[in-house]
């Protein structure tokens, strides 16, 4: 299954409140341990959240980089009180690092200036690709729930206009994000007094169905889905269309052995019965979806056998 040495395996920011303790160790882990070569920091998610990391912000950074990692920050996904509005705007000025912007408010105060567009920016079509790279995009996420054959344009589109494109191919799919922090409300608390309950879930609060079948994850203010996406088997079709970044969203598993897996696949050395057995075993009991991939509804695990 080797594709091309170019491929690009990215570590998209944490999207849960780990400790500092957790966070330094991962981090740790990934710069000595883990085969990629982009790694996304900061806090998209919760701006109360942000202070917790910050102190640790610059060593993790340095080891990272030390290791030959390239770090790439990442701005809110919602930006709604003063605070949110002046963190953005601090990062949106920094020419330090290349920033991610995942929030109109990032875009309106980077200006014209180089910047890479996250997840939570909705590139949905060509036209939308196009202003974002007349508003200096270099790079472009494209969203989850895009169906091969629109992944496909939207990469044609993007390459031809000089961008770079990722798409997200491990993790959990983050569907939503609202004003109000559902994972407080579940625990009888506000938003403004949440005492970061949300640390008490390092893979997202589930959520289950009146019948008790498990169908999403909370997280804070973020819903997602509660199946990992896996598009392991689709990467040579992904690579093949143009996507030069391939993004694993970190989760509360062994996230080295992931990266592991999908770079020895991606490289040739790992048959993908295997890699994906292997991948089975290091994630448990949490199931996989590729439906988006496929244009039927996100949870779904579809064979990829004559469907692309």
């Amino acid at each position: 299954m080797a594709v091309t040495n170019m491929t690009k395996l990215t570590l998209g920011p944490i999207a849960y409140h780990w400790s500092a303790d957790r966070r330094r160790d991962f981090y740790a882990r990934i710069a000595d341990e883990a085969p990629v070569d982009e790694v996304y920091l900061g806090e998209v998610i919760c701006s109360k959240r942000a202070p917790f990391q910050e102190a640790d912000l610059p060593t993790i950074i340095e080891r990272l980089e030390r290791a030959g990692k390239r770090v790439v920050l990442s701005s809110l996904a919602e930006v709604m009180l003063t605070r949110e509005r002046k963190a953005t705007a601090d990062m949106a000025a920094m020419d330090s690092h290349e920033i991610e912007i995942n929030n109109a408010a990032g875009l309106y105060a980077r200006g014209k200036r180089p910047h890479r567009i996250g997840l939570f920016m909705n590139a949905y079509n060509e036209a939308t690709i196009k202003w974002m790279a007349d508003q200096g995009a270099t790079h472009v996420v494209l969203p989850t729930e895009l169906p091969a054959p629109a992944i496909a344009v939207a990469t044609r589109v993007a390459r031809d206009l000089g961008l770079d494109v990722e798409v997200q191919v491990f993790g959990r799919a983050s569907l939503a994000v609202s004003a109000r922090c559902y994972h407080a409300r579940a625990h009888g608390r506000t938003k403004d007094n949440c005492q970061f309950v949300c640390e008490d879930d390092a893979d997202g609060m589930p959520l289950t169905t009146s019948d008790d079948q498990p169908i999403l994850r909370v997280n804070g203010i973020q819903t997602q889905s509660e199946s990992y996406v896996d598009l392991l088997p689709e990467a040579t079709r992904l690579v093949g269309d143009g996507v030069t970044h391939l993004r694993l969203m970190p989760q509360a598993v062994d996230m080295v052995a992931v990266a592991q897996v999908f770079r020895r696949t991606l490289d040739g050395d790992h048959e993908l019965s295997e890699a994906e057995a292997e991948l089975r075993r290091i994630c448990g009991d949490t199931p996989f979806s590729n439906g988006f991939f496929y244009g039927e509804a996100g949870y779904r695990r579809i064979a990829n056998v004559n469907r692309v």
